[in-house]
């Protein structure tokens, strides 16, 4: 399984789909199946993924593209999408889908105008679908991360939907898994004790059909996996423990079991679940605004004192030429950066000997944003002297993309799925 999409992910695929046509989905995902064409080919391993972005034909054509140029035939690749919901919103809302926000209870007909992106999280059963009808690479859309996952356990171990504890199960190994190598030692609070980590080895699970499951590595990888690195994976971006919700179940993450099984290998037992809600989760995004950010550096003397007074200077030229922001906000980063490691036993924290002077300021009016950027690199000369450092040339505003989480009764969209074969 390979997870190449966040939030904010689907937003700038939207853009790059607009840009090109044959865009948005996640390129670099072709080169990496270009290389294991061979094995896909001789059945020694299926393939899933949500690389598919926000145009996962396009992606499947890459694939088959490949594979005729490697002379390799009989190839199936499925195609899971139905997710995109971004031209369908104003026919949702009007059959009574208000998509509020989860957090503020607000409908999205107050940024309809700025959506960027809409998308369903499906769950696995379009997956099984796939893989039971032989494909060897499945490319979906947005999808659960947890469901790229457990999609293969339900279809090789023929688990009923209705077995909530084995939903919870897969769920939960998928959970693990999401992250790269977090859960082999990766981001681990520990990290000094993770071995080999310029080589660090992503986690892999023996799955078992009673629900069982082992997180291990690649012996010849670096990385770590005992019971903490797993618990701390565990407790990533999750709420209530007991309430897990996705589209396959409702996992209870207080009954998770753990113990060590040999060297780098971690049991998770005991998994419970409960059925799944009637909503999918909607994960959209929509444009809020521009922001523009720039850094500036000061010597000693008085290094924080000159850093503090640029940014009064610079706020107060903003008010001046009558730009519109929002929020202005003035970071001084930054007390050894120069300094010799290790810092001698006289160091002065407090007055160090350089100090960088990081301003963001956003707004809705790119044009006031660009022009505020203008200001920074004069500031060097009009300013507090002892300017060491101005990073980056001049800056330039960007957009800044809002995440819009929403719920959606499953029966107002349904995923599709579409074998194609070289």
């Amino acid at each position: 399984m390979m997870d190449y999409l966040a939030e904010v992910t689907m937003s700038i695929m939207q853009k790059q789909k607009l840009r090109n046509p044959d865009w948005g989905y996640a390129r670099d995902f072709v080169e990496v199946i270009k290389q294991i064409l061979p094995e896909i080919a001789a059945g020694k391993v299926r393939v899933m993924s949500n690389a598919g972005g926000v145009n996962p034909v396009a992606c499947k054509d890459a694939i088959l593209k490949a594979a005729k140029e490697a002379g390799v035939t009989g190839l199936k690749v499925a195609v899971v999408d139905g997710d995109n919901i971004l031209d369908e919103i104003d026919d949702l809302v009007k059959a009574g889908h208000k998509l509020e926000n989860m957090e503020d209870g607000r409908p999205v007909d107050v940024v309809r105008d700025k959506l960027l992106s809409a998308n369903v999280y499906f769950g696995a059963e379009p997956m099984v679908k796939a893989l039971d009808e032989g494909a060897h690479i499945v490319v979906t859309g947005r999808v659960t991360d947890t469901g790229l996952c457990l999609a293969p356990m339900i279809h090789e171990f023929k688990w009923s939907f209705d077995d909530f504890d084995k939903m919870a199960s897969g769920t939960v190994a998928g959970h693990i898994l999401e992250c790269g190598a977090q859960s082999s030692g990766g981001n681990f609070t520990d990290w000094e004790d993770v071995p080999g980590m310029a080589q660090i080895g992503f986690p892999m699970v023996d799955a078992y059909p009673d629900g069982t499951f082992t997180v291990t590595k690649h012996d010849k990888a670096g990385g770590l996996v005992n019971e903490m690195t797993v618990k701390e994976q565990l407790l990533y971006e999750i709420g209530d423990p007991a309430e897990y919700i996705t589209p396959d179940c409702v996992a209870d993450f207080s009954s998770i079991k753990l113990k060590q099984d040999g060297e780098n290998r971690g049991k998770v037992f005991n998994i419970k679940g409960k059925p799944d809600t009637p909503f999918y989760k909607v994960s959209a995004s929509y444009l809020d605004g521009y922001k523009v950010s720039g850094t500036l550096a000061y010597a000693w003397p008085y290094a924080l004192k000159k850093a503090v007074r640029a940014g009064e200077i610079l706020k107060q030229r903003a008010e001046d030429l009558g730009l519109k922001f929002d929020d202005y906000n003035a970071e001084y980063v930054g007390y050894n950066g120069c300094n010799e490691k290790p810092l001698p036993e006289n160091f002065d924290r407090d007055t160090p000997d350089e100090v960088s002077l990081r301003i963001s300021m956003s707004g809705p009016d790119q044009i006031d944003l660009n022009r505020f950027g203008m200001e920074l690199a004069p500031l060097i000369l009009t300013g507090p002297s002892a300017v060491t450092g101005f990073a980056g040339g001049r800056p330039k505003a960007s957009e800044i993309v809002a995440y819009w989480p929403a719920l959606i009764k499953k029966e107002a969209c349904k995923p599709r799925t579409t074998i194609y074969t070289t």
